[in-house]
C-alpha cells in the first residue's frame, strides 16, 4: 500500500463500510477494499480513508480551439487551456484516449496558480477539463474551477456525464459549459460497450441543461448505435429535453478494443439529416460533410458561422444574434 504525504488529498463523497469504503462520487458506488482503487483506478482506499490519487496531477496540457471540445456555441473562435489526467469510470471499447484511461502515461504535478498564469499568457478564455473523465478528478476540478471563476475566466467540462447528483450540484455553479457524451439511448449499449448505465447520464444532461451551456456528442459506432431508429431516439431525447441544445455526431474510427470499420459516410450524413428535421443546431465531425459544421439562423436561414476544421468565420453573428435578421440565437459569447 502506498504511503500518504502532505500533498495527498482525501476524497469527497465516501463513507466507511466495514474494512472497506463506499465511494459516492459516481453511480458505480464502488465498495473499495483496503489498498485497492475503484473502477476509475484513481480513488484509493488507504488505511480506511479514500484518497483522490490524481489530485493536482496532469497527463496532458495543451491550448486548443474551443471548437475541438467540441463546443460550437460557446465563445466561437476562442482558444482554451485544456488539461487532463488519467483514469475513467467507463470502459468504452472504442475509447479514443485509452492510454489515459488505462493510466499508461505518466502524470506530473501542477499548481492551480501556474494554470492561471498559462491561461493568461495564452489569452485563453478559461480552462477545459478534458481528455479523460474530469468528474473522477472532482476535488481538483472543483478547486481549480473556483480559482478560474474568481479570475473571471470560464470553466468547461468534457464529460461522459456519469456522476451522482450531489457532486454534480456542487460543481455546476462553477461550470460555464459542458460537452456531454450521449453515447446511445440504449441501456444495453451502455452496459455492454461502456460498462455503465444510461439513466444517470440522462439525469446529468437534464440537470446541466437547466444550469449551464450544454452541447452533446454522439459517436456513431458502426453496427452498434448508428441505425436510423437509434439515431432518432437520441434526437427525440434532445428535442424533449431542450431542442436548442447543439448536437454533434462524430465519425468513429477503430481504436482500443474496437475493430468495426469506420462509420460509413452515408450513416453520418443520414444522422445529420434526421436530426436536422427536429433540431436547429446539428453538426457532423471527424469527416467533411459540406455545410455540416456551419451554423444557420433558425429564423431566416442565413449562415451566421462558417467553419472548416478549426477555422471559424463568425461575421454573420452579432453578439448572440443573427446579423441578418436580429433573431436571438443559442450562443454564449
Amino acid at each position: 500500500m502506498a504511503s500518504t504525504s502532505a500533498t495527498d488529498k482525501i476524497a469527497a463523497y465516501w463513507v466507511p463500510e466495514g474494512d472497506s469504503v463506499r465511494c459516492g462520487l459516481c453511480p458505480h458506488r464502488c465498495r473499495i477494499a483496503e489498498g485497492k482503487a475503484g473502477i476509475c483506478g484513481v480513488r484509493e482506499n488507504r488505511d480506511g480513508t479514500l484518497f483522490a490519487a490524481t489530485y493536482g496531477k496532469v497527463a496532458a496540457v495543451a491550448v486548443d480551439p474551443i471548437e475541438k471540445k467540441p463546443l460550437f456555441h460557446f465563445h466561437p473562435g476562442a482558444r482554451i487551456l485544456s488539461i487532463g489526467s488519467v483514469g475513467c469510470n467507463f470502459r468504452c471499447e472504442f475509447c479514443q484516449n485509452w492510454h489515459l484511461v488505462l493510466r499508461q502515461v505518466p502524470v506530473e504535478p501542477v499548481q492551480i496558480e501556474d494554470l492561471l498564469q498559462t491561461a493568461r499568457r495564452e489569452k485563453s478564455v478559461g480552462i477545459a477539463y478534458t481528455y479523460n473523465e474530469p468528474f473522477i478528478q472532482f476535488e481538483f476540478v472543483l478547486e481549480c474551477a473556483k480559482a478560474f471563476r474568481a479570475e473571471g475566466m470560464r470553466n468547461v467540462l468534457v464529460t461522459n456525464g456519469y456522476v451522482c447528483p450531489e457532486p454534480l450540484s456542487e460543481l455546476l455553479p462553477f461550470v460555464d459549459a459542458m460537452n456531454i457524451d450521449l453515447k446511445s439511448m440504449d441501456p444495453a449499449f451502455y452496459r455492454k460497450i461502456c460498462g455503465g448505465d444510461l439513466d444517470p447520464v440522462l439525469a446529468t444532461i437534464r440537470a446541466a441543461a437547466k444550469a449551464t451551456h450544454v452541447e452533446l456528442t454522439t459517436l456513431l459506432y458502426t453496427g452498434h448505435n448508428d441505425a436510423e431508429e437509434q439515431v432518432r431516439k437520441v434526437v427525440d431525447f434532445v428535442s424533449e429535453t431542450d431542442p436548442e441544445i447543439p448536437l454533434h455526431f462524430s465519425r468513429y474510427f477503430p481504436q482500443h478494443r474496437a475493430t468495426a470499420p469506420p462509420t460509413p459516410p452515408e450513416r453520418l450524413a443520414a444522422a445529420y439529416r434526421i436530426a436536422r428535421e427536429r433540431l436547429p443546431y446539428v453538426y457532423a465531425g471527424n469527416m467533411h460533410l459540406p455545410g455540416a459544421e456551419d451554423t444557420a439562423c433558425p429564423s431566416c436561414r442565413a449562415t451566421v458561422i462558417r467553419r472548416e476544421g478549426y477555422r471559424v468565420d463568425a461575421r454573420g453573428l452579432s453578439g448572440n444574434r443573427c446579423g441578418a435578421c436580429g433573431a436571438r440565437l443559442r450562443f454564449v459569447v
